[in-house]
């Protein structure tokens, strides 16, 4: 993978801890962390990571050139490190990685695509641009990696319709494993009243903040309840970077919030469980696009894992994750949103029903342990016309089967 590293990632190491416990022997390749995941090689839990140093894009089009060549080019030289494998397991962004996957596939492997982004979409959602030269080439490199794949693997139905209708692959060959939280780390403590900072109710916003995430819609509703709504009651913490943070803790003070509005960056899950225990009302305010409106959003995930009540946009996955879990504004409409999180302050009993609802999807159909299934399935679809029986690879695991991812 190149977008995050592990086990930071937390989708991919409950992937690979779910794999190890199925008997696999595995090994990640990924880029390095900047404030963690930092060490070139790492044994984590029987889990063998080979991390390779990146450079985040900047400066457009030939930034992300250079990015993508570097990551590439480790990915390729620790692959050869790496050994003979079973399977190839690539997650994209960005949609590359086919490459070093086609190199091990003539090797033997089967190459298992997990498409936790639609590229094209997601190029649409950014940049609005859907007839450029980068926009075609965005759509061909999705192409050349379906066809490579021998088995895909889709976040949520939406995606897997994807990769059956304009992918062309066969709907046995296309698993939905879902992302889900686990629900251990994600337990209630007591609410601590100080980190309302003297106000009655706490908002929280967690996750990435992008360009296509929706934080400024957040800010400009909660300017909304403050300005149309005169409502004062509050204080509101966003927790989580991205490469939009600079930008939204400027538009913050813009918006005259800073006396109301904490961004604390990433935090240790001690203290995300801790804000979110004291939260009355949580944000999903990814804006209606290509890309989000048939997305999963993991933080609504872990907001409802945590018991509290949601507001959103009324993006078609957001219901199909958080159904009566959440309340939803129409598509964009910041005054709808401010609104809605207004009437959730005033109702605490509804708040409970809203978070009570949430805990029991969670623990229900969207637990990872209905992920889990799908993904081993996804394995066996994907050696079921072979027999495992590799060497374990140098890291002395005893599985006679391997992975990489």
């Amino acid at each position: 993978m190149e977008n995050l590293s592990v086990p930071f990632d937390r989708r991919v190491w409950q992937e690979c801890t779910t794999l190890r416990d199925a008997g696999w022997t595995v090994h990640v390749i990924c880029p390095r962390g900047s404030t963690r995941d930092t060490e070139p090689e790492a044994e984590i839990d029987g889990v063998r990571i080979h991390r390779y140093p990146l450079r985040a894009a900047t400066g457009g089009p030939a930034g992300y050139l250079r990015e993508y060549g570097s990551a590439l080019w480790h990915t390729a030289r620790l692959a050869r490190r790496v050994g003979p494998v079973d399977v190839v397991h690539a997650c994209n962004p960005p949609d590359l990685l086919f490459l070093p996957a086609l190199w091990l596939k003539r090797r033997g492997a089967r190459f298992v695509f997990d498409q936790h982004d639609l590229v094209p979409e997601l190029y649409l959602s950014r940049f609005g641009r859907g007839e450029d030269l980068l926009y075609r080439a965005v759509c061909a490199l999705e192409r050349l990696t379906y066809r490579a794949a021998d088995i895909v693997i889709a976040t949520n139905e939406s995606y897997r319709d994807v990769a059956i209708h304009r992918g062309g692959q066969r709907p046995e060959d296309v698993f939905v494993v879902r992302s889900a939280p686990q629900i251990e780390r994600f337990q209630p403590v007591p609410p601590e009243p100080e980190l309302k900072r003297g106000k009655p109710h706490l908002l929280c916003y967690l996750g990435v903040m992008g360009p296509q995430d929706g934080v400024d819609y957040a800010l400009r509703a909660l300017a909304a309840l403050r300005d149309e709504l005169g409502r004062t009651d509050w204080h509101a913490v966003f927790i989580g970077s991205g490469d939009a943070f600079d930008a939204m803790t400027g538009l913050s003070r813009r918006l005259g919030l800073d006396d109301r509005v904490q961004f604390t960056g990433r935090v240790p899950d001690a203290d995300l469980v801790r804000y979110l225990s004291t939260a009355d009302v949580c944000l999903s305010p990814d804006p209606r696009n290509p890309l989000n409106d048939v997305s999963t959003m993991n933080k609504v995930l872990e907001y409802m894992a945590m018991g509290r009540p949601i507001v959103s946009f009324d993006l078609r996955e957001a219901r199909v994750s958080a159904g009566d879990a959440a309340v939803y504004a129409s598509a964009d409409d910041e005054s709808e949103f401010a609104a809605l999180i207004a009437q959730l302050l005033d109702d605490p009993d509804r708040r409970a029903r809203m978070g009570g609802i949430g805990r029991e999807r969670i623990s229900g159909r969207l637990s990872w342990r209905n992920s889990q299934a799908s993904l081993l399935a996804a394995y066996a679809a994907a050696c079921r016309d072979r027999t495992p029986g590799r060497p374990a690879t140098r890291s002395g695991q005893g599985s006679d089967r391997t992975v990489e991812r």
